[in-house]
């Protein structure tokens, strides 16, 4: 993957910020300080609002203090890929003792995570869809644990909006491969959740919010 992102910030607290999504999304990166020149492959910088009129450039992200920069990240994520918003959100759950969770835009996998029970995977999804505009978004839950699953249904069915839709997928096969050739289980978790962000499922009809 080519680098199109650079960090120019001297500032300790935004560098670390910055670097620290950067590493855990995968999205190479160039560090500079805000007086260097920018190279031509760089589509995006980010940067602290104090240091922003040394940088000369089209695209420019801030870290604010308080801020998350996780959400600046994903707007420069998005910039990279020439998109303003995503046509689709697919998230893939895996319900289980711990949960994995896949987040897919127009079918590119932006982001695992893992959570320990249906709150807090619920509240990720949440923040996920609040954090990714798109046209469509689906849930898509895999039926592997079906106590876990229902539970997780019942949850999302009351939490998510209503414009969210959701799927059933089957888990045939899916965990065999995922075992082959994974071991570690918070790997095993988020490789399974992108299996099953990646199959169509069957629709759950969501109750009557209107």
């Amino acid at each position: 993957m080519k680098t199109r992102i650079a960090v120019a910030t001297v500032n300790g607290r935004a560098y670390y910020e910055f670097v620290n999504e950067l590493q855990r999304k995968g999205l190479p990166f160039l560090s500079l300080k805000p007086w260097d020149p920018i190279p031509m492959n760089i589509q995006v910088v980010l940067t602290t609002e104090k240091e922003s009129n040394q940088i000369s450039h089209s695209n420019i992200l801030l870290f604010e203090q308080g801020s998350k920069p996780k959400f600046v990240v994903d707007k420069a994520n998005l910039i990279i890929q020439g998109k303003k918003s995503y046509e689709r959100i697919v998230i893939g759950v895996d319900p289980g003792k711990t949960y994995g969770m896949a987040l897919l835009g127009d079918n590119k996998v932006l982001e695992t995570l893992t959570a320990s029970n249906i709150e807090e995977v619920t509240l990720l999804i949440l923040d996920s869809l609040k954090r990714f505009p798109a046209e469509v978004r689906l849930v898509r839950v895999g039926d592997g644990l079906p106590e876990h699953t229902e539970t997780l249904l019942i949850a999302l069915d009351k939490t998510l909006p209503a414009d969210t839709f959701i799927e059933i997928v089957s888990e045939a096969k899916t965990s065999q491969l995922v075992n082959k050739s994974v071991n570690r289980r918070v790997l095993r978790d988020a490789v399974s959740a992108i299996k099953i962000a990646e199959r169509n499922g069957r629709v759950f009809s969501r109750r009557d919010i209107s």
